[in-house]
This record gives structure tokens, sequence and C-alpha cells, in this order.
């Protein structure tokens, strides 16, 4: 009896995705997405989307930051790039999912946040966050420098080799990500 080779398991992985894909109506994964996991440290060249969240320059009992590489050969939405590297995002009630209010529980409504000011303030996600600590969306196209996203986490459609980043910045700290 002869053993199955990697390529006839990657073949039979992807008919049963395919197959899989049929029955729920959900698009099948691409051959890539079932020949490795879904996500790997970012250390070193990603093979795939970094994603990245930083909670900067809030002071936390547990970190919360994220550094993971997505691993896919296709484009791909942030939102989706974000949710495949277990990044989990809350909107505001007014906003929904197009204004991030939470990553991954941060802020939590019972931390007080430092203004400048000396003042404090509690996220609530009701509506816009303060303009002072908000999470702001950052991308970096494979070849490029990080820039502010110019579109939300629903449309922001990124390339292999792009990374996107949620960045914690309060009181204008940090300005932008670290590269």
């Amino acid at each position: 009896m002869t053993s199955p080779t990697r390529a006839s398991l990657l073949a039979t992985a992807a008919l049963t995705a395919l197959a899989l894909a049929g029955c729920t109506g959900q698009p099948a994964p691409s051959p890539a997405a079932t020949d490795a996991a879904a996500t790997e440290p970012a250390t070193g060249t990603c093979g795939g989307i970094t994603v990245i969240v930083d909670t900067g320059d809030l002071e936390l009992a547990d970190d919360a930051s994220v550094d993971s590489c997505v691993v896919t050969e296709d484009p791909m939405i942030a939102a989706d790039a974000l949710a495949r590297a277990g990044v989990e995002t809350e909107g505001t009630a007014q906003y929904g999912d197009q204004v991030v209010c939470r990553v991954n529980g941060v802020p939590q409504q019972d931390l007080a946040i430092p203004a400048a000011d000396g003042s404090e303030y509690h996220e609530t996600c009701e509506s816009m966050p303060a303009a002072f600590a908000y999470w702001a969306l950052w991308q970096k196209p494979a070849d490029g420098e990080w820039g502010y996203a110019q579109e939300g986490l629903s449309t922001l459609e990124l390339q292999p080799g792009d990374a996107v980043e949620l960045l914690f910045t309060l009181n204008d700290e940090p300005a932008a990500p670290a590269e």
C-alpha cells in the first residue's frame, strides 16, 4: 500500500472545501489557504498580509497587541484579514462598524483614559471616540510607506505583501506606526 502524496492530499482538501462551500453558500478557500495555517507570527517576511494591533500609550493590565501574518495568495478585505488573525473589533452605536471603538476589548469602558488637560475620558462606544483617544487605521503597501487608510475596514482591499495596523493614538502619540 502506498501512502498519499502531498499533492493528492492538497487536491482532496481543496475538493472537500469546494463541496462544503457548495453546501454552506460560502466561497471556498483558495488552495493556498488549505495548504497553510491561517496565521503565523509575522516575523521576517510575511507570505500574505501582516496584521498589527498596537495599543500605543494606553496603560493596560493585559497587552492586547497583535503582530500576525495572515497567509494568503489572494487580495483580502481588511476586516477579513483582522478576523483571520483573531482580532475582534467593535463599532459604535451611532456609526456601526464604520468607526472602530474597541479592538480586542480595548479600551474597556471602565478604563480612565487621560487627556492632555488632565481630565479623564471613558469610552462608551455611543458615537465618535474622543479626538485625543481613538483607533487609527493605517496601511502599508508591499513596496510603500505607512499611510492613513483612505477606506474603512469593510472596504479596504489588501494585497499579499501589504500590512494593516490598528494603532491606538492617545494625545497625538504615537503619530505613526513603528517601522
